[in-house]
């Protein structure tokens, strides 16, 4: 609606609209996305060298103009812009004053101060435009007489504001809720999803599971007592593994539903066919080994792996170039007959929080999926490492609804246990029992933090060390 009174911003909405549809429907070849990201980074480049004090000087060297193509060479005159860069710069990174922007957010500071992430029109139109076909994707597999929740926070995040907007555009009704707000609650909030009920729901994986807890504290059977159709997680890493165990406990169809940041935006959102998809006509991304900086080269299979770098191809508040994201990711190029023809995109983890096991480096992403492939019907889990005699041990500890489901985990376990042998040379015991509330805050916090908890002498420190080590190894 906000189009009708700034009719300037029609313009840029409908091109947005087309441009998706019609990549989205196969329409677009390799020289003309190609064609499309250079001019923008171009754009995006003069943009905010005339318009951000920070990269005015940061980009003091860059002339836009002399880069003719995106390869590895020509970017490398472009410095890297990284989070400390974001905590230092604050409000000199932006590029419109605030007072332009629509909205106000800020990063949650789980890594460090906040950061301001205003939001103007051009930045909501273009992470939303991606959002709403994706998801279209998703939603029309269920019908029109749906209610979605959002259940994220409100306060200096997009979360509710995002999802609101993009189920809009799809014409489905939203109920928005946070339950940890005193004003809501876990109790109300499952009253609010039986009594509409709710069909669908946005939220953290650890809020999903959090949910279910309560409804089984409270006799209450998430598959039989609700109507969910559709489970989209977001927040926290969430491997495969555990997307199926939330599926299996809701009785819903489980997506992990998007990969973003506040400040990187939309970086991955998920399509009908369960993968997450970059989002090509926004953003350019690049893949670099996070120990030389270098561009990985695809495999066979066409899959990257490493640090994801990230330009914005369009003009917002606060546009990024070559942001360090910090994160590990895999992204494949698309496969021919691939139901959206853009690369797809796993988020294994942060950088520094890859692991160690007896010799094996293994990232957050692959731990758990490896651990829990074979378990479902857990309400919660939580991974502690140990270190005895000289070698690691793993340890698993789930959380389950009752009895009911002891005999299924048991079987599951023996796999795990052999598997995790067999691929990290790594013992690993798997027990039940009441987790506490550091699993349970379901609130976008540190993967690590929140699901495994390092015993071993020297913790982080030495872990993040021998992690460098066997990278550089690897890339020599």
């Amino acid at each position: 609606m906000f189009t009708i009174y700034r009719p300037e911003l029609a313009g840029p909405a409908v091109e947005l609209r087309d441009q998706h549809r019609s990549f989205l429907a196969g329409q677009w070849d390799r020289t003309g996305l190609a064609e499309h990201q250079l001019t923008s980074v171009r754009r995006t480049l003069r943009y905010v060298k005339e318009n951000s004090s920070f990269y005015r000087a940061h980009l003091a060297a860059v002339d836009p103009s002399t880069i003719t193509t995106l390869d590895e060479r020509a970017l490398a005159g472009i410095p890297f812009t990284t989070k400390d860069d974001l905590r230092g710069a604050q409000h000199g990174l932006l590029s419109r004053p605030l007072a332009d922007a629509w909205i106000f957010y800020e990063t949650t500071g789980t890594t460090g101060c906040s950061t301001p992430c205003p939001r103007d029109d051009i930045d909501s139109l273009a992470n939303n435009t991606v959002l709403t076909h994706y998801y279209g994707t998703v939603f029309r597999q269920y019908g029109d007489d749906q209610v979605i929740g959002v259940a994220g926070p409100t306060e200096l995040h997009a979360f509710s504001d995002t999802f609101g907007d993009v189920c809009r555009n799809l014409g489905l009704a939203v109920a928005k809720m946070w339950p940890h707000s005193p004003m809501v609650g876990f109790d109300r909030a499952l009253e609010v999803m039986r009594s509409f009920p709710i069909t669908g729901l946005f939220c953290t994986p650890g809020m999903a599971l959090t949910l279910a807890k309560r409804a089984v504290a409270a006799g209450l059977d998430p598959r039989r007592d609700f109507r969910l159709d559709v489970l989209m997680t977001t927040g926290e890493l969430a491997s495969p593994s555990l997307i199926a165990n939330l599926g299996e406990i809701w009785g819903a169809q489980a997506y992990n539903a998007l990969y973003a940041s506040q400040e990187a935006s939309v970086m991955g959102a998920a399509a009908a066919d369960g993968r997450l998809y970059t989002a090509p006509l926004i953003s350019y991304n690049e893949v670099v080994d996070p120990e030389t900086d270098r561009w990985v080269q695809p495999g066979a299979d066409g899959t990257r792996e490493g640090e994801l770098v990230v330009t914005h191809l369009y003009q917002g508040a606060k546009p990024l170039v070559r942001y360090r994201t910090g994160d590990l990711v895999r992204i494949t190029d698309p496969r021919p007959g691939q139901s959206v023809p853009a690369p797809s995109i796993a988020a294994l983890g942060r950088v520094r929080d890859r692991l160690v096991l007896n010799g094996h480096l293994i990232t957050g992403y692959d731990l758990e999926h490896l651990l829990l492939r074979h378990l479902r019907g857990y309400l919660d889990y939580q991974i502690t490492i140990d270190r005895v005699d000289g070698t690691d041990r793993l340890s698993l500890t789930l959380q389950l609804p009752g009895r009911a489901g002891a005999a299924a985990v048991a079987q599951g376990a023996a796999r795990a246990v052999e598997q995790c042998r067999d691929e990290l040379g790594t013992e690993l015991e798997v027990g039940t029992g009441t987790l506490g509330s550091i699993t349970t805050t379901g609130a976008m916090v540190s993967w690590k933090a929140a699901r495994v908890i390092d015993l071993r002498a020297g913790g982080q420190d030495a872990e993040a060390s021998a992690a460098a080590k066997i990278a550089a190894g690897r890339t020599r």
